[in-house]
């Protein structure tokens, strides 16, 4: 099924809208994303801002808000609360960001009282549809959320990403563990990160996938790289999602794949009540409206 990222659209199309509090959409590629997965039918869009600069902007750039409906609040913060507010009382089914700071929104969102806090680790999942790699979709976690999480973190980002991965379909996603190398060196702690959680899967502590580790890059998703490595894993090769040891490794890898090989993505926020959609401000309006889907489809799950 994840021949392409499309199939999130496909996903959507088959169930009802969901409703999609976006705080702050004054940029032009969040608000042209969010008016065409309305137009798609995926979403019902709730605009939370200043209807003015909303309105402004869609003019500016032919965007249709028929349909959707515009939440005045006073100012950023507000805007950003209300939004977080509809998604915990249940009038929206998921968040997104829109032009604010993340800081700003993850204020709201661990807010005690009112926000969006589980118990659970937030983090980030990125799907990539890569040119080169014909026909399949690669996930990365965690390259947006967690700096440098410990054993005990990567255990609940993997829990994260494979609750993800049942939702849109996967039963059982093949995550890569990722060091520089492959081989376990005392002195490498990703490697004995990725060799702990190897066997905590192997003895069924952490459940639903396929883990295996450490992999460096090309053996966890080139055939041919864990062949010529003598590599024997159902893992190795095959990898629907890559478990990188730092935030500055999966950001790297994330940009490279999305700005120099031509790739296309989508990301989401796990681990709060309900997903978060949260990009760049510099993605593309195609990987913005890409990322609404994948939330839309996991919310439905919910």
């Amino acid at each position: 099924m994840m021949h392409n990222l499309d199939f999130l659209i496909d996903m959507c199309k088959r169930g009802r809208r969901m409703n999609l509090a976006v705080a702050c959409p004054y940029g032009d590629d969040v608000l042209g994303a969010v008016c065409e997965a309305h137009k798609l039918g995926l979403i019902n869009g709730l605009l939370i801002g200043n209807p003015k600069n909303i309105r402004a902007k869609a003019e500016e750039h032919g965007f249709d808000l028929a349909g959707l409906s515009l939440i005045e609040e006073k100012d950023d913060y507000s805007a950003t609360e209300k939004a977080v507010q509809m998604v915990s009382s249940g009038d929206a089914d998921l968040l997104m960001k829109g032009l604010i700071k993340t800081a700003t929104l993850l204020h709201a969102v661990l807010n005690k009282e009112w926000g969006l806090r589980t118990g659970s680790l937030l983090s980030h999942l990125f799907l990539f549809e890569i040119p080169l790699l014909q026909k399949r979709v690669i996930g990365i976690s965690d390259g947006g959320m967690n700096m440098y999480p410990d054993l005990n973190a990567k255990v609940a980002i993997v829990e994260n990403a494979v609750k993800c991965y049942h939702k849109i379909g996967v039963s059982n996603p093949l995550i890569a563990a990722l060091g520089a190398v492959e081989v376990v060196n005392p002195d490498m702690p990703a490697t004995l990160h990725a060799a702990a959680l190897t066997q905590m899967n192997r003895r069924g502590q952490i459940t639903g996938c396929s883990l295996d580790g450490p992999f460096a890059l090309d053996n966890a998703v080139s055939i041919e790289a864990a062949q010529i490595k003598g590599i024997d894993s159902p893992v190795a090769g095959h990898a629907d999602m890559l478990l990188v040891p730092s935030i500055e490794a999966g950001n790297m890898i994330g940009k490279v794949l999305l700005y120099m090989t031509g790739g296309r993505g989508a990301g989401v926020i796990l681990g709060a009540k309900k997903p978060i959609v949260l990009t760049s401000r510099f993605d593309s309006m195609e990987t913005k409206l890409l990322s609404i889907a994948l939330g839309a489809v996991v919310a439905s799950k919910d």
